[in-house]
């Protein structure tokens, strides 16, 4: 498993996230923020757990995020 955290506050709209993987971030049309799909937010952190196959699109997401608010580490259970 793998663990996406995203710090929405500052997202600036770029919409690399999406291009790079389109599963699992959305555009939000009212404040053009990016929006990680299926995850929980707590005090301004939204994060989700997914399966590893989608490891290496999320990773390039995060590189390509050009203020960094995209994190995505591997979960050892």
């Amino acid at each position: 498993m793998i663990q996406i955290t995203q710090q929405r506050a500052k997202c600036i709209g770029c919409n690399y996230c999406m291009e790079l993987a389109p599963e699992r971030w959305r555009m939000n049309k009212k404040d053009g923020k990016s929006v990680l799909l299926g995850a929980n937010n707590k005090k301004g952190f939204y994060t989700v757990e997914v399966h590893d196959m989608e490891y290496e699109e999320n990773k390039a997401a995060a590189k390509a995020c050009p203020v960094r608010i995209i994190h995505v580490k591997e979960l050892n259970y």
